[in-house]
């Protein structure tokens, strides 16, 4: 047990001890118990955000096939093109596959980039690292995720965390490589608040907002008191000379475990249930909706995996034979589910006037092979793939850079993993001339030299 003990035995004018308090177990019994990620928070400040800007992630774990969703290729031949059609959307500039017609009618405030690739080994995880941090790992240095720099340079608005993943970590890809999710060189204080659970299950509870089991009911009564004196009278315990025995991490801990914000931001009870069917009743759709509740709420980077690992369940992994998905796999099940909860997500934050400051992208480690396989499924690409844009400054109904006329190379504006996080953290105001503290100290730059935001898209 992970335990945030000093010397001395400071109580509480309830009688709980202060080191019965930070003992992790009971943090998780204080309403938001998040033990392992403040652990490692350090200071706990709050710091100003440069602009009010978030971002949701989107990865696309497995890959989605490019010629079969985003860039069609009508006039290639069968093996290329595939069996599906492209239709019109409301973006004059963009067709799509008919199996995401929700996709074609919010197409006008999507942007896609079509000419993404990258130089890694075609194996997830290599793309995972390097789409999710702009950096293939090596040498032994871990290249923070994204949305841990931002959690570095910028630190949380509110309460609440500053970098979430939804629904949990990825699982394992085949490489058994680290999958970019974490704070890497930054260290662990700035690893991701994970939920681990799934938000579309009748009776979702964050796990960390549970008392652990092995609290009795005594001492949770007693915890419980803790709660209801924060809740109904914060600022007078504050100002008593209780808090001043606290320590500022302490205190720090003590206003995120029992943040009414926290809870019921997590809290998808809250919302009508047309607005939860509105995203689709499955872990996808509903961490879709909880993303926008937490940016609402003041996170500021939330990623969403789309699956949790390519092996035992349908993912856009369509190699097109078990234990992988076929084709017919992704028109029936994944597209849907996808399709639904994408356009919801891009509505909905529209519509709440939340697009403009929210940047939504939709990232994947690489694309699917030009040509159809014997088993009429399609396997792994870094050659060239698309990935794709919304809010966040990002002007819709575009289309940046082109594939050759199979989908095998870019042919026009090439786009590269560093400039995709270029992107990323122009959209949320950082300066891409930062520098981080690299390994052993050394200045270590934001972004590499060379690359920059995908202007065309601002």
């Amino acid at each position: 047990m992970l335990t945030f003990t000093g010397e001395g035995r400071t109580s509480t004018c309830n009688g709980v001890t202060r080191r019965d308090f930070l003992q992790a177990g009971a943090l998780g019994a204080l309403g938001f118990g998040l033990p392992q990620w403040f652990a490692a928070q350090a200071a706990g400040a709050v710091k100003p955000a440069a602009n009010e800007r978030a971002c949701i992630m989107i990865f696309n774990l497995g890959a989605p096939s490019n010629m079969d969703l985003w860039d069609m290729k009508p006039d290639a031949p069968a093996e290329v093109r595939g069996p599906f059609k492209p239709i019109a959307t409301k973006a004059p500039a963009i067709q799509v596959s008919e199996i995401l017609p929700r996709l074609a009618t919010i197409a006008d405030k999507v942007s896609l980039v079509r000419s993404c690739h990258h130089s890694g080994a075609a194996v997830h995880d290599a793309g995972w690292q390097m789409m999710q941090t702009g950096r293939l790992f090596s040498g032994g240095v871990n290249t923070p995720h994204i949305g841990s720099v931002v959690d570095y340079l910028e630190g949380r608005k509110t309460d609440l965390p500053p970098f979430v993943v939804l629904p949990e970590l990825m699982g394992r890809g085949g490489g058994n490589l680290p999958n970019g999710q974490a704070g890497g060189f930054l260290g662990k204080a700035h690893d991701p608040f994970t939920l681990n659970a799934d938000p579309s299950q009748p009776n979702f509870r964050v796990p960390d907002l549970l008392p652990p089991k092995e609290i009795g009911s005594v001492r949770l009564d007693r915890r419980r008191k803790i709660r209801e004196l924060v809740d109904d009278a914060v600022s007078t315990f504050e100002a008593s000379e209780n808090a001043a025995l606290l320590d500022g991490n302490f205190q720090s801990a003590f206003r995120l475990m029992t943040s009414t914000q926290a809870r019921e931001a997590f809290d998808l009870s809250k919302e009508e249930s047309a607005t939860r069917e509105r995203y689709g009743m499955t872990r996808f759709g509903q961490c879709c909706l909880l993303a926008r509740r937490l940016v609402e709420s003041g996170v500021r980077f939330v990623t969403i995996n789309t699956f949790l690992t390519v092996f035992d369940e349908i993912t856009w992994d369509i190699h097109g034979s078990k234990p992988f998905t076929s084709i017919e796999g992704m028109r029936d099940i994944v597209c849907p589910l996808y399709d639904k909860a994408y356009s919801a997500l891009i509505e909905d934050l529209s519509q709440r006037g939340m697009l403009d400051n929210t940047l939504v992208c939709n990232l994947a480690e690489f694309g699917r092979t030009p040509r159809v396989n014997p088993a009429g499924g399609r396997d792994h690409w870094p050659l060239c793939f698309t990935v794709g844009f919304a809010g966040g400054g990002v002007q819709g109904g575009r289309v940046i850079g082109a594939s050759d006329p199979i989908g095998a190379v870019p042919a026009d504006r090439p786009v590269e993993p560093a400039d995709v996080a270029a992107t990323i953290f122009h959209s949320l105001g950082l300066d891409l001339e930062t520098k981080l503290p690299g390994p052993a100290g050394r200045p270590f730059p934001l972004v590499d030299f060379g690359h920059r935001e995908i202007r065309e898209l601002f």
